[in-house]
């Protein structure tokens, strides 16, 4: 029967949700100097005590060494509804001062008073507050592909959380308060963009605006990362050296340039023979020899991430090229020049011997393709003679 009873009385005792006095506090908080803080804060008294909670209980913080009251500021803190056992605590205009540990005791002016002196938590009054977090800290992304990134500052005091301010806006911004398992707070900023490769080395940064209530200048912190966007070649081009016209059979050096990340590439050169692409070469740059059927080319650079080939490059060849050496008179004086001209075999005084060709007229040079303009020429009466060489001989020009 004692038995019974006993058991009876362990389970009664278990069924009973009886309350004590505890507390639950963050164990630090930060503040900027002339800043303001929050300390989230929560309470529970004995059963008995319950109903002495009442609209007249005060919020008393203290340090843990001293037993002083907290002098944190001149302006009287902002306490919760202690009916409620809500005792979290705003302190605006924080002053500079040590850092120190804090706990807190409820009076209700009746037979509540109670000091819960074994929990505290430390206010760290700083000028060196931590700047944002961004997630991720660094960034290697391909372009064309969504990227999400975060960034984080605490919020120490919530009447005046931080502003988060992207620099440049890419895209999409969502922001949030969020808590943490201590109850305190940190804002958050979510910015979403696509990646292009005009954001490869861009300084995307993330600075974090804390209102000060001493009158002095909000403070500004601020976190950087530089994304490294992967991007198959752009702007693919072709340079030929000798630039302008050269002669049949003439050696040219072609260069493949492009724009891309990465930047290792493969070259691969392409003769056009009337519509069919013939692969001549590979590397970044081809030597190669030039004649009126062989002076089309493209080439194709290529990394990681793609592809992209250059536009035709058609290549000036010189068929019939003589070498001509003008005369003129100008202000009484003899002039002469040196230029390439393409014989024009269908004029009727193309070059029959093979050796030189005198002409006494303008009109007789211009009836020849010029490769370059003849300079210098003011009038047509200027041109006292011009010797034609050949510089090259091909069965149609002997």
């Amino acid at each position: 029967m004692n038995c019974k009873v006993s058991m009876l009385n362990l389970l009664l005792f278990l069924s009973c949700k009886c309350n004590v006095f505890q507390i639950n506090l963050p164990k630090i908080v930060q503040v900027m100097t002339g800043s303001c803080v929050t300390i989230p804060c929560s309470f529970d008294v004995e059963d008995q005590y319950e109903q002495n909670l009442n609209n007249q209980c005060t919020a008393i913080w203290r340090s843990t060494t001293t037993g002083d009251v907290a002098q944190l500021t001149d302006r009287n803190p902002q306490t919760g509804d202690l009916t409620m056992k809500n005792c979290t605590t705003t302190f605006s205009n924080v002053k500079t001062g040590p850092t120190r540990n804090y706990y807190f005791r409820i009076d209700c002016g009746n037979p509540l008073k109670w000091s819960y002196s074994s929990t505290y938590v430390k206010i760290e009054v700083t000028d060196n507050f931590p700047s944002p977090t961004l997630t991720p800290s660094t960034l290697k992304i391909k372009e064309g592909e969504s990227v999400s990134l975060t960034c984080s500052a605490p919020a120490p005091c919530l009447p005046h959380p931080p502003t988060l301010i992207w620099t440049p806006k890419l895209g999409d911004i969502q922001e949030t308060l969020q808590e943490k398992l201590d109850k305190t707070k940190f804002k958050t900023s979510v910015m979403n963009f696509t990646a292009s490769l005009l954001y490869n080395k861009l300084n995307i940064s993330c600075t974090a605006v804390y209102k000060k209530q001493d009158g002095g200048s909000d403070a500004a912190l601020t976190t950087s990362l530089i994304p490294d966007v992967l991007y198959s070649p752009k702007n693919v081009t072709v340079s030929v050296s000798p630039s302008g016209s050269v002669l049949e059979n003439s050696n040219v050096t072609l260069t493949c340039n492009s724009d891309a990340n990465p930047a290792e590439q493969n070259y691969t050169w392409y003769r056009a023979d009337g519509g069919q692409e013939t692969v001549i070469g590979t590397g970044n740059t081809l030597n190669t020899t030039v004649s009126t059927d062989r002076d089309i080319f493209f080439c194709k650079a290529q990394n990681d991430v793609g592809e992209q080939h250059s536009n035709i490059t058609h290549i000036d060849v010189l068929e019939d090229v003589v070498y001509a050496r003008l005369k003129w008179r100008e202000n009484n004086k003899v002039k002469e020049e040196d230029i390439y001209v393409n014989f024009d075999l269908s004029n009727e005084k193309k070059c029959e011997n093979g050796g030189e060709h005198s002409v006494s007229k303008k009109e007789e040079i211009e009836s020849m393709r010029a490769e370059d303009k003849i300079k210098n020429i003011r009038k047509e009466s200027a041109v006292v003679y011009a010797q034609v060489k050949f510089q090259t001989k091909t069965p149609e020009s002997q």
